[in-house]
């Protein structure tokens, strides 16, 4: 019951964070300098056109009326219809309109959906190579601190920090696929299309898994009942895994603070790539100033960092029953 209570609660809050940012989104969306509706019909229609359409689409309403109605569609899972993609799949520019008002467009939801697996694929796989590598470069740090694994760690930690994830995904577009032909890099075929840019993920991600696990295994190597259980005779093995277990609920809480942090790099990649993801999707409907598109994506992202962030929340409390949320 404990568990349900916390697992409610914290669903609460997510929902108030999601419903603020999708707040946040709208009001900036609306604030910033350029009409969409003059991209809708393209630049050479007559003002009174784009008046005509612009009331038709609600954007000449007061912003809280125009919020209102969009809270009401998102209540009910609408997030909308894109102003720049009709249903056909082509993007309506140069002039040709496509009337949002006569359902034309496609939902932003199934923009989504469409996108939505190749992101998650590629931050998956980004994930899982993090750990492959920060695993036994932190654990092997945080248990010979001063010595070379701890000095090694931190050296890889801070090259790593310091290369530009757009920089390194040209560089290695250009050495592993054009002059070494081992992966694909431009576009998406199948799975070894996602490999190059969840590698440029993973190199973003491992300083802080490394400097997180070298931290949190070298204070728990400290602790008073590690001592006790090498005087009681258990045997190294052992130890370094009941340490480990103590030292595995700070990881999980960094990884689910540094989902920000990938998504954030997804954007880039993706776009670097061509990789025909919820990034790619992203930077295109704000270059083609898609409102409802922006705001759709940037909902689903806060849901997923909220409902990850729950998960690493209640994995922790398994791990460490004397926490509490």
């Amino acid at each position: 019951m404990a568990l349900l209570g916390v697992l409610l609660r914290r669903l609460a809050q997510g929902l108030v964070i999601v419903l603020l940012t999708a707040l946040i989104i709208f009001t900036l969306l609306r604030v910033v300098p350029g009409d969409p509706v003059r991209l809708i019909v393209g630049g050479m229609a007559p003002d009174n056109v784009v008046e005509e359409v612009a009331r038709k689409m609600g954007l000449r309403d007061p912003l809280l009326i125009q919020f209102g109605h969009y809270a009401g569609g998102l209540v009910q899972g609408d997030l909308g219809h894109s102003y720049q993609r009709p249903k056909s799949g082509a993007i309506a520019q140069g002039g040709v309109y496509n009337d949002p008002t006569r359902g034309e467009m496609a939902a932003v939801s199934d923009l989504i959906l469409e996108r939505a697996p190749l992101t998650l694929q590629l931050a998956a796989t980004a994930l899982v190579l993090a750990l492959l590598f920060s695993l036994p470069v932190g654990i092997a740090g945080g248990l010979h601190p001063g010595r070379w694994p701890d000095t090694l760690a931190f050296f890889i930690g801070c090259l790593f920090v310091s290369l530009p994830n757009f920089w390194l995904g040209i560089v290695l577009a250009l050495v592993v696929t054009v002059q070494l032909g081992w992966l694909p890099s431009i576009g998406y075929r199948n799975y070894a299309y996602t490999l190059l840019p969840a590698i440029v993920l993973a190199v973003e991600l491992s300083p802080f898994l490394i400097r997180s696990l070298t931290v949190s295994v070298a204070a728990v190597m400290r602790e008073h009942f590690i001592e006790a259980g090498e005087v009681r005779g258990l045997g190294r093995a052992r130890v370094v895994l009941h340490a480990l277990r103590n030292a595995s609920v700070p990881l999980l809480n960094l990884i689910g603070i540094q989902l920000s942090t990938l998504l954030g790099g997804v954007l880039v990649v993706e776009y670097i790539f061509d990789y025909p993801g919820l990034g790619q999707l992203t930077v295109n409907a704000v270059l083609q100033r898609d409102f409802p598109l922006i705001q759709g994506i940037a909902i689903v992202a806060s849901g997923i960092f909220v409902l990850v962030n729950i998960l690493v929340d209640v994995a922790a409390t398994k791990i460490d029953p004397r926490l509490e949320y």
